[in-house]
């Protein structure tokens, strides 16, 4: 980390908690934790009936500044659904890296692995969303990524329980990713709607499970992937309208059928999905979402963290469609995912 940039927030924790003793049989079993890297943004988000013509105007119906990045997405979304995140990239010592990160502790993330760039400006993101919810994104250069792998102390990656990588620096996603594998700490990442430009190769190779869409599985390189026989990857295919896809090596696949919802905005719902999908991979595993238990649970083949091994992959396909249609009832990138909201979601829409 140069002179110019900064960590923010401390952890530290009181003597008392340090050393008090607990009951294991009463004991709460500790909540699964994730660190999520990747781009922390602001978002400027413009509600209009339809786009301009060429040299035309258009009026905004809605405008709303929020904080965005789908790494920072993920993580908030994840606090509510009973999982500790920590959270790593990078702001720009503005006014609008100070609003992100005081958005982030208001979500319930300590800021404090995130870097402060203070010679940059904060990657700001406008957001054009039209009456069917479909989004277009312009995007300004900015701070985002600033940070690197050697800004994270390694402590951080060994106590957590999972990597999520979203879009940043291939050369962060790879080294990120493969001080995880070196740990033994499983890798998901969804690299965004950038595949076709960066060179994700390295980080590709430590990735355990796959997120993408349609349109980012056709720019994988087969000899990186091989989207129709994964062989050391998990695919999942998120396809918002049309449900969700998982393709397992020895090419199994499991299917999530859509929900019906009228989209008011599309933006994060990705992300939302991929909270959701994970949220479900470590419920189920421990035997905690709110079906009854029949036993045959579906994980991944070969997998060595429970989560992943012990997962109800099917139920998290659901869970992981259900958060993502959740977030597109309302306007910005992100959404508060609760346990309470995706039960009550499930009630009204199962069939």
């Amino acid at each position: 980390m140069s002179s110019d940039d900064e960590a923010v927030g401390d952890e530290a924790v009181g003597d008392d908690e340090a050393g008090a003793e607990v009951d294991d049989a009463d004991a709460t079993p500790p909540k699964p934790s994730v660190l999520c890297a990747g781009h922390i943004n602001w978002d400027v988000t413009m509600k209009v009936e339809r786009l301009p013509e060429p040299d035309g105007e258009q009026r905004i119906d809605h405008l709303q500044q929020a904080g965005g990045g789908s790494a920072a997405n993920v993580a908030t979304e994840l606090v509510g659904l009973n999982a500790d995140s920590v959270l790593f990239g990078s702001v720009g010592g503005d006014d609008s890296g100070a609003l992100a990160l005081q958005e982030l502790d208001r979500a319930g993330i300590d800021p404090g692995h995130v870097m402060v760039a203070n010679d940059r400006a904060t990657s700001v993101k406008y957001l054009i969303v039209d009456d069917a919810g479909e989004v277009m994104v312009l995007s300004s250069e900015g701070a985002n990524e600033a940070f690197g792998a050697a800004d994270l102390d390694d402590a951080v990656l060994a106590d957590v329980d999972h990597l999520h990588l979203t879009s940043q620096n291939p050369n962060s996603a790879g080294d990120l990713a493969a001080l995880a594998a070196g740990q033994g700490t499983p890798v998901s990442f969804d690299p965004g709607r950038l595949l076709d430009e960066r060179d994700y190769a390295t980080a590709l190779g430590h990735t355990d499970l796959l997120f993408v869409n349609d349109r980012e599985a056709e720019m994988l390189d087969e000899a990186v992937v091989d989207v129709e026989d994964p062989q050391d990857v998990t695919l999942v295919f998120k396809r918002g309208s049309e449900g969700a896809e998982l393709r397992l090596p020895g090419r199994e696949r499991l299917y999530a059928p859509p929900f019906d919802v009228e989209p008011v905005d599309t933006t994060g719902a990705g992300d939302a999905f991929a909270a959701g999908f994970l949220a479900a991979c470590f419920e189920s595993a421990r035997g905690h979402e709110p079906e009854v238990d029949d036993g045959t649970h579906r994980g991944i083949p070969g997998a060595t963290a429970p989560h992943f091994r012990d997962a109800d992959l099917e139920y998290a396909l659901e869970i992981g469609n259900v958060a993502g249609a959740l977030a597109t009832q309302v306007r910005g990138a992100r959404t508060s995912l609760t346990w309470e909201r995706i039960d009550a979601f499930l009630a009204e829409h199962r069939q």
